[in-house]
């Protein structure tokens, strides 16, 4: 792991470490707790993630993937040792530190469909990942915003929408139900997401136009010297740009879509006040106020697809549902109820 020395271990990451587990994860006294990192992953955010399980009273045990596995989902598969797929389904809590991450491999899969586990995709989050998303905005807050997008969204199934970003981004599709990907506290066993976004799922085939990002996760994440430049009818028909980082997202987008490009999986919305975009964390840079999250390739619920697929980060979106502007250049500005929700998730400064 990145050595990082017990002094980063403040008072304001223990108390957010604090927030993850008890709050977040509804961890409680004599439940078993398992962290999965790599050699990449920020040691300080194990360190508090692990005190955090000591304070609340969990049994907790560390496993260090090394190296970090090359591939995220199911194509991890043959790189998971095999006491880390034991261990995961006979867990209550799983915090997930890997990057890439073991959300829809096999031994995801298994925990999941065993019923006991909790699982966090944290990914790449890091120590002060965890310090802003988790101590320097209320929780309960948060999900109140969440709650209030994926109701929105959820209400405009079927209607066009158009998201168009300063840097050329200029696509239209319809929206479906975004059903199974809202934001919660871990109360019951299943996989729980770092709050902060909300996802905007699109009828695979409806989507067109032109997709431009900033950062892209295909087989590690990076920020991009040239744009990225998708074309989109239904299917990804042409990318060019990216320079260096072209041939590898070529490659990913051909390991994920069965040898083609595929489709746009999903888009979101970024809302947390106190994200900051780094370049490095592609968890927390989609998670910062108008960026959105685009995944490419096939959705998890279609034969061939899965958590495999790349994603990619552009920021200053505009989105259009229906005739109505909802977002101008990251700005949410309609409806007001939710603006009013936000204008209420303040930065916590303590």
């Amino acid at each position: 792991m990145t050595n990082v020395h017990h002094s980063n271990l403040s008072p304001d990451l223990a108390k957010a470490a604090l927030v993850l587990v008890r709050d977040m994860m509804c961890a409680s006294k004599g439940e078993s707790a398992l962290i999965t990192a790599d050699v990449d992953t920020d040691e300080a955010a194990v360190r508090a993630v692990q005190n955090a399980f000591h304070i609340v009273g969990a049994k907790t045990a560390t496993l260090i993937l090394s190296p970090a596995l090359p591939f995220q989902g199911g194509l991890a598969d043959p790189y998971i040792p095999d006491h880390v797929s034991a261990a995961v389904p006979n867990c209550d809590i799983w915090i997930d530190l890997c990057m890439p991450y073991l959300a829809g491999s096999g031994p995801f899969d298994a925990a999941l469909k065993a019923g006991r586990t909790r699982y966090f995709l944290g990914a790449d989050i890091g120590a002060d990942g965890i310090d802003r998303i988790f101590g320097k905005a209320d929780l309960d807050k948060t999900f109140a915003v969440s709650d209030a997008l994926t109701e929105l969204f959820s209400a405009a199934k079927g209607e066009w929408c158009r998201i168009t970003t300063p840097a050329g981004t200029d696509v239209r599709f319809q929206i479906a139900d975004p059903e199974g990907f809202a934001m919660s506290k871990a109360a019951e066993p299943g996989g729980y997401f770092v709050p902060g976004t909300a996802v905007l799922i699109p009828e695979l085939e409806t989507v067109k136009g032109t997709i431009v990002v900033d950062t892209v996760f295909h087989e590690y994440y990076t920020a991009l010297n040239e744009p990225l430049k998708f074309e989109v009818d239904g299917n990804i028909t042409e990318v060019s740009g990216g320079g260096p980082e072209a041939r590898i997202m070529d490659r990913a987008l051909r390991r994920a879509g069965n040898g083609e490009y595929g489709g746009i999986v999903h888009f979101t919305y970024g809302y947390h006040p106190t994200a900051r975009f780094t370049g490095k964390s592609f968890v927390e840079d989609q998670r910062v106020v108008g960026c959105n999250a685009v995944g490419f390739g096939i959705p998890h619920w279609l034969p061939g697809g899965g958590e495999n697929h790349p994603d990619c980060v552009m920021g200053s979106q505009s989105i259009w549902i229906g005739d109505e502007q909802i977002v101008d250049a990251g700005t949410l500005v309609r409806p007001e109820a939710i603006v009013s929700l936000l204008d209420e998730l303040r930065p916590i400064y303590n």
